[in-house]
């Protein structure tokens, strides 16, 4: 008895079958935003090495500037005291790729952090008090660096905070919100709202402009 021809068309090569499996695979992700978080993700995290950048910057010029004050004569022991000890705890603080999905973490940073801003602003207010200070051409030159560092970790924090806002609305909006939770994209800690509209800015201090050293911010 003559076989019967097969009803069923011939299966697809096993390649071609996972090459279309894949493609639609990735329609489906880029669809869903899995690129843009792939792309945020790097974003945010390459503003984060730049305010840590700066901040090391600032904490780098610290020691000179304190040293180049302890020079003057009676100078405000609380004052310089307050920096050092402002500038051991924000370096203490270990910052790790983790910290930017703990918003604990980066409170606790962010407090050193500005603690030690704080420090530096009393400093430089309290070194209008001394004639010898203004007119010291290196104390002169560090303040001009300090106050251009100040502005540009000001640039990075609102490059960060924008960076960070941008991941998060993707993470909590739908449908994207779905491929976040089968990723594993959660939202990542920024500075709290409540600092936001302080650290926009950077501290201001008065210092006048006689005997204002020239130099590159």
């Amino acid at each position: 008895m003559p076989a019967r021809p097969s009803r069923c068309p011939a299966r697809p090569p096993l390649r071609q079958l996972a090459a279309a499996v894949l493609l639609a695979s990735s329609l489906s992700l880029s669809g869903c935003g899995y690129n843009d978080f792939q792309r945020l993700d790097e974003q945010t995290k390459s503003a984060w090495s730049e305010v840590l950048n700066q901040y090391q910057r600032r904490a780098d010029l610290i020691p000179n500037l304190v040293a180049t004050v302890k020079g003057e004569a009676n100078f405000e022991q609380e004052t310089l005291t307050r920096v050092i000890e402002a500038r051991a705890r924000a370096t203490a603080i270990q910052v790790t790729p983790e910290m930017l999905d703990d918003p604990q973490a980066m409170e606790r940073f962010q407090q050193a952090q500005g603690q030690l801003g704080s420090a530096l602003s009393r400093l430089l207010a309290v070194s209008e008090n001394y004639p010898n200070l203004k007119t010291n051409q290196g104390f002169q030159d560090l303040r001009v660096q300090l106050e251009g560092t100040e502005n540009r970790v000001t640039v990075a924090r609102n490059k960060y905070i924008e960076s960070v806002r941008q991941y998060n609305t993707l993470a909590r909006s739908f449908p994207t919100n779905l491929t976040a939770m089968v990723f594993s994209y959660k939202p990542k800690a920024g500075f709290t709202v409540a600092n936001e509209a302080d650290i926009a800015t950077p501290p201001r201090v008065d210092f006048g402009e006689q005997g204002r050293s020239p130099g590159p911010r």
